[in-house]
This record gives structure tokens, C-alpha cells and sequence, in this order.
């Protein structure tokens, strides 16, 4: 693949494109006090949980650096997180008594907080609603710690456990054991998730949280994760919008966010602008996806008996949706990337990611007055070398998978 072709015009439509998609500073801090102040409630005096190690923290997108401005003011900021009582296990209580004992105190919460709302119970969290003017909700996952059970799982099949120091467990009550005390609990671990995603892009960020402490005099451990972008992180962030504008029509269809965070972060090489990163993104995504027993199959990289396309078996339109997607997109940024003519970078990227975000993206650099001497060519010639697959590629089966079906 030839990156050579990528106009500067492009990279920098494609760099404004990502500042306008960005969370403000402040979102990643209204985030970061709402879990601190329930963590600071489990272990108040009065707490009935206290003794069981409760520790809140975030997951999801704001986790990884990944979370995009809502399109509209009707839309919200969803905060995941998680709740661990590092000192219960599954042995000692089951799903639904875990969520229960949770769900007392943040019902009380809420109370003392004042908030109108009610509580309201999702499948595997509760999810506290803020205030109107707020425009966020915060899910709370309950867990208990689950390390030592999924290394043995994973070890015991040759699979890859050094993510597994982490791992959950967690509640859903469509389980079938959601009633009962016993090991059989859906498995989770998003911090391992957020450092193997880490891992993908690590020079890159180091160095940026480097330049960034240099210039405001500070030390590097100084610097919070969420005040850099690096062109991974960004890539994810343009498709994430891309994804949402695409299917606005047929939601339940869309491509969801692990899957395009997971092949995203495998694609990425190190490379540094956003651009770039996007032709490896695009270039290399269906390369990582396998198949297996008949069935797609994109491993969660912490804990590979799990397949993030799971679903696509008895939904097959939304594997056919995705593959679809990533043509689309393929399509769109190549034609885009070629031209050094802003308002026809700004249409085409527009018809992926929607025409007033691409318009906002465009007013944010104003073009200087060039000499028309100067003047190159608006459009790179079709050829110029900047080419995806043609067809997306047909999955292998995965080596090295015994017994993950």
C-alpha cells in the first residue's frame, strides 16, 4: 500500500475532522468525578457494601480514548463503568444477589445526590440518569474479581492468558444461572482490553504525551491518557461517526464499536497521521476477521473463547452490513485522500460522516491565498497508487484455535 498519495489538504481535513469529534477535556472530567464520587459513597461509614472492596472505574470508549461528541443535544454521553467487589467471588453469592446488594446503594445514591430520575435496570448494569442539562447517563456493570478462573481457562486450551490478571466476572440476567451460586458467570475484563488496546499504539502515544509535557513543563506521568490523540485513536473515532451516519437508517444493523475498535487497533502499524492510520485501518480490517466451524469470528483479544461477531451467526445481514460498511468507507476516504481540492474532500467525506459535521470540520482552517504559480493539481490521477482491496478478503481459518468453538 502505497502511502505516498495521501494530499496534505486530506490529512489536514481529516485532523480538523478529528478535533471536531473530540470530547471536550471537561466531558473526560464530569466522567472521572461521577465514578470517583459513587466509589467515595461504597465506602462511606454507613455503606452496607463497604467491607466488600467496591471499586468503581470506567470502561468503554472513555476508557480507551474513543468516545465522539453526540451528533445532536438529544443524544447523550453513555459513561460505562464497572463496579469490582475485590473481596467477593462467585462462590460466596450469586448474579442476581451481587446486583441487588449494588443496586441498594445506588439507589441511595441517588437520593442523596438529589437525582430526579429513577434508577433504571439494564440487562447487566444499572444506569443512573443525570440531569437534563447534563447530557450523560452512567452505566454500572457489578463484578467480582475473576483472574486465577480465566487464566486456568484459557491455559488449560493453549490460548494466550496475559491479559487475564484483570478479568471479571459479571451479572446479565438473561443468563441462565443468574439465580445461582455457582462459577458459571459471563466473563469481562475491560482493563485488559484497554491495556492489550494500549499496547497497539504505545510508541506513538508515549511520544505525544512527551512533546505535551514538554510544552507545559510538566512530567510525563503528569499527563493524563485523554489529553492526547494518536492517529489509532482518532482513525476509531472518524469511523465510529462514519459507522453511526451510514446506518442511521437501520441501527440494529450497525457494525458495533468493539468490532471496529478490535480490527482497528489489530490493522494499525505505528503509522503517524491520521491518514495513514486510516489506509492501514481499512486496508487490513477484514484480515482479522476468521472463520471457524462455518462462522465468523473476531476473538476478543483478552480472552479469545470469546467472538465479539458472536451475533452475526443467526443475524447474517449484519456481517453482510458490515462488509458492505467497509467497502463504503474504503470507497470514500480513498477518493477523498487523492484530492487537493478542499470543497470536494469535504463533499465526499461528508457523504460518510454527514454534510454540517464535514462542513464544521472544513470552517475550522480557512485555506490560504496560494500564488496561482503554485497551483498544483486539484485531483491526483485515478492510478496514483492509493488502492484498497478490491473485494474484501475471504477469512481463514484460525490456526491454533482448538476447542474455541
Amino acid at each position: 500500500m502505497d502511502q505516498q498519495t495521501l494530499t496534505r489538504e486530506s490529512e489536514e481535513f481529516l485532523e480538523d475532522l478529528a478535533e471536531e469529534l473530540s470530547v471536550p477535556p471537561s466531558r473526560y472530567e464530569q466522567a472521572e468525578r461521577s465514578y470517583k464520587s459513587l466509589g467515595d459513597w461504597l465506602h462511606r461509614d454507613a455503606s452496607s457494601v463497604r467491607q466488600y472492596g467496591p471499586k468503581v472505574y470506567v470502561q468503554g470508549s472513555f476508557r480507551l480514548g474513543t468516545t465522539i461528541r453526540p451528533a445532536n443535544e438529544a443524544e447523550e454521553y453513555d459513561i460505562d463503568s464497572v463496579c469490582e467487589f475485590q473481596k467477593l467471588s462467585k462462590a460466596s453469592l450469586s448474579q442476581q444477589q451481587l446486583k441487588i446488594l449494588l443496586g441498594a446503594e445506588i439507589e441511595a445514591y441517588r437520593k442523596a445526590q438529589s437525582m430526579n430520575k429513577p434508577l433504571r435496570e439494564g440487562r447487566r448494569c444499572w444506569v443512573l440518569d443525570y440531569a437534563d442539562g447534563a447530557q450523560f447517563h452512567m452505566d454500572v456493570v457489578p463484578s467480582v474479581p475473576n483472574g486465577q478462573s480465566a487464566r486456568i481457562l484459557l491455559e488449560t486450551r493453549g490460548l494466550d492468558a496475559r491479559w487475564t490478571a484483570t478479568a471479571i466476572a459479571i451479572t446479565d440476567n438473561e443468563c441462565p444461572t443468574y439465580t445461582a451460586v455457582t462459577e458459571d458467570w459471563p466473563r469481562s475484563n475491560p482493563k485488559g482490553y484497554s491495556e492489550w488496546f494500549k499496547s497497539r499504539m504505545a510508541a506513538v502515544l508515549e511520544r505525544r504525551k512527551r512533546m505535551l509535557a514538554e510544552s507545559t513543563r510538566a512530567s510525563v506521568e503528569e499527563i493524563p491518557d485523554y489529553k492526547v490523540h494518536t492517529p489509532l485513536q482518532a482513525a476509531i473515532m472518524i469511523l465510529k461517526r462514519h459507522r453511526d451516519h451510514s446506518f442511521e437508517q437501520r441501527k440494529d444493523e450497525q457494525p458495533i464499536s468493539v468490532i471496529i475498535t478490535t480490527l482497528a487497533a489489530h490493522s494499525y502499524n505505528g503509522e503517524e497521521t491520521i491518514g495513514q492510520a486510516l489506509v492501514a485501518i481499512l486496508t487490513g480490517m477484514d484480515k482479522h476477521i476468521l472463520r471457524q466451524n462455518n462462522q465468523y469470528w473476531i476473538p476478543n483479544p483478552t480472552d479469545p473463547l470469546e467472538n465479539f461477531a458472536d451475533k452475526w451467526a443467526e443475524h447474517p445481514e449484519r456481517a453482510k452490513a458490515f462488509f458492505e460498511w467497509l467497502q463504503k468507507a474504503r470507497t470514500e476516504f480513498a477518493q477523498a485522500a487523492r484530492s487537493s481540492d478542499r470543497s470536494l474532500i469535504t463533499e465526499t467525506v461528508g457523504r460518510g460522516v454527514g454534510g454540517s459535521l464535514a462542513d464544521r470540520a472544513a470552517r475550522r482552517r480557512q485555506p490560504p491565498a496560494r500564488p496561482t504559480l503554485l497551483k498544483t493539481a486539484s485531483v491526483a490521477p485515478a492510478n496514483a497508487g492509493l488502492s484498497f482491496p478490491d473485494r474484501s478478503r475471504v477469512p481463514t481459518k484460525p490456526q491454533g484455535f482448538g476447542g474455541a468453538g
